[in-house]
């Protein structure tokens, strides 16, 4: 009777994991293992003699590739709503993996650059990714279901790091990145190849026509636009939140290997074993986090993931042995609360035909704000301080708090 008992429990917790939203999660296993593999030393390798790249260089790759991909936002929300999710997915896949090879055969941080720039162009599908789990998982399992999604991220990459340790302590630091990266574009190809196996979310799609596809961006600009005027209000609170707060963020994101190397005095392999262990924080703590933000509602967590994204930066800054491992606690725990939170919050409040457009236009001035953060960023820690671009996440924080308490309402009915 326990036993039963346990498996109809089960059944009623993760019994959505099914159809689409399997496909996807299971995708997601083979990519962020493949993506972890290469991006623990990633800096390093932008910045070794052999490939000739500085500090700024990295916040310049950043600066383009956002550029980029912000560039392709507005037409991925407005294709994925007119002629649907699924052969944007399966299609961009495929290009993603082929762009990885320039990372694999770089001879100078250029080519990584150009690798950059053709892999963001290529994640013009990510608005009708989202739209397509927000379509293919119940609303009162969303905070599970973008949990999951964390979850099983970080269950397929928790090896990546001590793989890619092996790795460098094997064959050195440019050998290692390159086979890791020759190994992304072999399980990007088979990632691509299972989301064949997607099953399309929007019932009345048109076909599309390359004809189609290239004259769409001014209709999707219009469209991305006038959006706002149909969506709740909050969504755009929402949306202002979290611009603050991701991009602020990301303004340190290429830096913080450096800046342990550089100022707390961390080894390349000590780099790894840390990233191991956030790995695991995220592991540990994405269901529990997922039930929270369905039990609590998704405001409460949201306005805590700010809390701790501010105390893991401070922790980080002044750290040693003990603040460092404080920080990835926080900051992997802060790391699932926002992203499972405002996922599941923008899915309640936005109607399913208008989540593409909501999410390219968000996705855009995310990406052009990330781009200037990144590029500012690198110029900041290279020419005036390294600490600086810290403190600067950790204030941020304040009005991205402020506006999701006063302004951000969760809705009474949740959309389908």
């Amino acid at each position: 009777m326990i036993r039963l008992g346990l498996m109809t429990r089960l059944r009623e917790e993760f019994g959505f994991i099914e159809g689409n939203y399997l496909v996807l999660v299971t995708s997601w296993i083979v990519m962020d293992f493949a993506m972890e593999l290469p991006r623990t030393y990633y800096p390093f390798y932008v910045l070794d003699p052999a490939l000739g790249g500085s500090p700024f260089t990295l916040g310049l790759i950043g600066f383009a590739s956002f550029i980029a991909l912000a560039s392709v936002q507005f037409p991925g929300g407005y294709l994925a709503d007119r002629f649907g999710r699924r052969w944007l997915i399966t299609t961009m896949t495929f290009g993603i993996a082929f762009s990885f090879i320039l990372y694999a055969v770089a001879p100078s941080w250029h080519w990584i650059l150009v690798g950059a720039l053709i892999n963001s162009l290529c994640l013009i599908y990510q608005p009708a990714l989202m739209a397509m789990i927000a379509d293919s998982v119940p609303s009162e399992r969303r905070g599970m279901g973008f949990s999951i999604i964390t979850l099983i991220e970080r269950t397929a990459s928790t090896p990546a790091p001590a793989l890619a340790l092996l790795l460098f302590l094997t064959f050195g630091l440019v050998p290692s990145m390159r086979i890791g990266y020759g190994v992304v574009v072999v399980l990007f190809l088979a990632a691509a190849l299972l989301r064949i196996r997607l099953r399309e979310t929007i019932k009345t799609v048109e076909k599309p026509r390359a004809k189609d596809i290239i004259s769409s961006y001014p209709r999707a600009l219009r469209d991305g636009v006038a959006v706002w005027r149909v969506v709740p209000r909050s969504v755009f609170y929402l949306f202002i939140a979290g611009l603050i707060g991701f991009a602020a963020f990301m303004m340190v994101e290429p830096f913080f290997a450096v800046y342990a190397e550089d100022n707390l005095g961390i080894s390349k392999s000590e780099w790894g074993i840390l990233n191991i262990f956030l790995s695991l924080v995220i592991l540990v703590f994405a269901i529990p986090c997922g039930k929270l933000i369905d039990t609590v509602g998704r405001k409460k967590p949201l306005l805590l993931s700010y809390v701790f994204t501010a105390l893991a930066m401070l922790f980080f800054v002044f750290g040693d042995e003990l603040r460092i491992f404080i920080a990835m606690l926080l900051g992997g725990v802060g790391q699932v609360l926002v992203m499972a939170a405002s996922s599941s919050l923008q899915a309640d409040l936005v109607p399913r035909q208008y989540r593409g457009k909501v999410i390219g236009f968000t996705n855009f001035m995310n990406y052009i704000a990330i781009s200037v953060a990144q590029l500012s960023g690198g110029f900041i820690y290279q020419e005036v301080s390294h600490q600086i671009p810290f403190f600067l996440v950790i204030l941020l924080q304040i009005p991205a708090l402020l506006i999701t308490f006063l302004l951000v309402r969760e809705p009474e009915k949740r959309e389908a």
